[in-house]
């Protein structure tokens, strides 16, 4: 009992840290198909004297992708029911240009400024309509989640760390004699520290093993079950078998830097 005691000490939070990276990655790869709904969903209304085409908006500001010309037959049609056709050709011809602009990512607020501000320094735009408001709410909102859930990650993460070391330093003194022993015959730090290894390695893995179950088991059955539009719609991207290897390899850089802290925080195994 005392022996699956010691090795879930140590394995419960090394799987904290896991699954806080873990969620790092799902919540990255989930908030950037929303971003790009976000990015897709936003335009600049744009009007002009004159037409322009997207390689003259592009040369004012690099962050617009791509330009929609709203159409001003439409609009005159709609102000001018019963009115001679003449009139309408002359409402139409006095009209300005409307472009709805596209930009290449979700950008703030103050880079939107910077944009329209850029915009309006040619003389063929008469006006720029950033939609400010509503898009400094959604940006601020997404950002304070995202800022939130990284420092969570993060100090999860150095609590459990101290943990990990602290398992680790009752595992030195548990094997303290064996450790005595190799040193007598001459045995270098690190050869004599062989057995903490082995054993952080062990458990290590076994975390890796049970993080990876978990998520496999969110994206293959918890999400088709949940009825989370975001969870159904991102499926794919919950947990991808790379993940794995990241996790792996996470839990081992962690596992050989707790190692080392323990090792070197003594110059050898006291009497």
């Amino acid at each position: 009992m005392k022996f699956i005691k010691n090795h879930l000490m140590f394995i419960l939070p090394l799987m904290a840290i896991l699954l806080g990276i873990e969620f790092f990655l799902v919540f990255e790869r989930t908030t950037d198909t929303y971003e790009q709904g976000l990015k897709d969903g936003y335009s600049m209304f744009v009007v002009t004297k004159e037409p322009m085409e997207l390689s003259a908006f592009q040369a004012l500001n690099d962050h617009i992708s791509g330009t929609k010309l709203i159409k001003r037959e439409n609009i005159v049609a709609e102000v001018t029911k019963g009115v001679s056709q003449s009139t309408s050709e002359e409402i139409l011809a006095a009209l300005p240009y409307f472009y709805n602009l596209g930009l290449d990512s979700y950008l703030r607020t103050s880079e939107l400024e910077k944009i329209k501000k850029d915009l309006l320094s040619n003389e063929n735009v008469k006006k720029v309509e950033t939609f400010g408001s509503s898009h400094n709410s959604n940006y601020k909102l997404f950002s304070f989640i995202k800022f939130t859930l990284k420092i969570f990650i993060v100090f999860m993460a150095v609590v459990s760390l101290f943990l990990i070391i602290k398992q680790m330093e009752i595992w030195k003194y548990a094997h303290k004699e064996r450790m005595q022993v190799m040193e007598i015959f001459g045995a270098p730090l690190m050869l004599r520290s062989g057995v903490l290894f082995k054993v952080a390695l062990m458990d290590a893995i076994v975390a890796t093993i049970l993080v990876s179950a978990l998520f496999l088991y969110i994206k293959f059955y918890w999400a088709t079950q949940s009825g989370i539009d975001i969870m159904v719609q991102n499926q794919e991207v919950l947990f991808k078998l790379s993940d794995i290897g990241l996790l792996l390899a996470s839990a081992f850089f962690i596992v050989i830097f707790a190692v080392y802290s323990v090792v070197f925080s003594s110059k050898g195994v006291q009497e």
